[in-house]
């Protein structure tokens, strides 16, 4: 009977760890212990990310269980010189950071099963490449190529359907013609790489690259609306059950405040809240976050009329 006990015990301690941990997201430490904002975006926690010089911008990433976050903290909007990935890691109940780990890159991406890590950055001028780390013993490997390419790769991101999306000009004219780009999916296979426009309904005659795809594919948000400076605004567009996807509608006036560049959307894994970059220089840019859950929600009922 003691050793019953004993064992119920212990089985009740095991389940009740995993579910402390499985709720790390609920937690009053969770997102580098910041307060979590409502329908009005707010900074994210800038005086931590930046504690020296630069911006914290682009695309950020925390790790599945909440307890990594990453970004890049950059010198400049435009020139990726002095570019590198910062993190901050929760570890004896504490966010200890932030880290270097690594310099010239940039859009942290976690891969689904979060054993791999996606970067931008350190092209060599006639190729776009998405590099890729993965995790050791003693944390991260350095980066190595995953895809060189002689058209753009902008933006890239995996799915659980083994579908990547990327910003592309799918092969047309120069990579350095950003009008060009196309929202995409792209395909690998042994003997080759696919990359098709997602059409017309999302995509502009202008640029199209910043976004955000749900690991499912069920939705992107998306800038667009771009102006030749890059000032933009965010949209959501939520695919179809025959595989097209929506027109997209806008986030609304609280995200879209007037004029600014807003880019590197991310999603945080518990589907919560949703992190962008936003400015109108390099003095104003910073990351905000936002509540994105209910917002989502609410436009994917108007998006199809239920």
């Amino acid at each position: 009977m003691k050793i019953f006990i004993l064992s119920l015990f212990l089985t009740s301690c095991f389940y009740s760890s995993l579910l402390a941990q499985g709720n790390f997201f609920n937690s009053k430490n969770a997102y580098l212990g910041r307060r979590p904002p409502n329908d009005t975006p707010r900074i994210f926690a800038q005086q931590m990310l930046v504690p020296d010089s630069g911006m914290a911008m682009d695309r950020s990433a925390f790790s599945t269980d909440g307890k990594e976050f990453y970004y890049c903290n950059a010198i400049h909007w435009f020139n990726s010189k002095g570019n590198k990935i910062r993190y901050f890691k929760y570890e004896g109940n504490k966010w200890r950071g932030p880290f270097v780990l690594s310099y010239g890159y940039y859009a942290p991406t976690f891969s689904i099963d979060g054993k791999s890590m996606y970067f931008a950055g350190k092209g060599d001028g006639k190729h776009s490449i998405v590099w890729i780390s993965h995790r050791s013993k003693t944390g991260w490997t350095s980066p190595v190529t995953f895809l060189k390419k002689d058209y753009g790769l902008y933006d890239f991101m995996p799915t659980n359907s083994g579908t990547y999306y990327v910003g592309s000009n799918v092969g047309k004219g120069s990579m350095k013609d950003y009008t060009r780009y196309d929202f995409c999916t792209l395909t690998i296979s042994k003997t080759d790489t696919i990359v098709k426009s997602l059409g017309p309904v999302i995509n502009t005659p202008g640029f199209d690259g910043d976004f955000y795809v749900a690991p499912d594919e069920s939705y992107m948000i998306i800038s667009y609306k771009e102006k030749p400076d890059y000032e933009c605004e965010l949209g959501i567009t939520f695919r179809k059950p025959d595989h097209s996807w929506t027109t997209p509608p806008n986030l609304g006036p609280l995200i879209n405040d007037g004029d600014a560049h807003r880019w590197g959307e991310y999603v945080t894994p518990d589907g919560k809240y949703l992190v962008y970059t936003k400015g109108t220089g390099e003095k104003d840019c910073c990351l905000y976050w936002v509540r994105f859950d209910t917002l989502k929600a609410k436009l994917k009922k108007e998006a199809f009329g239920k």
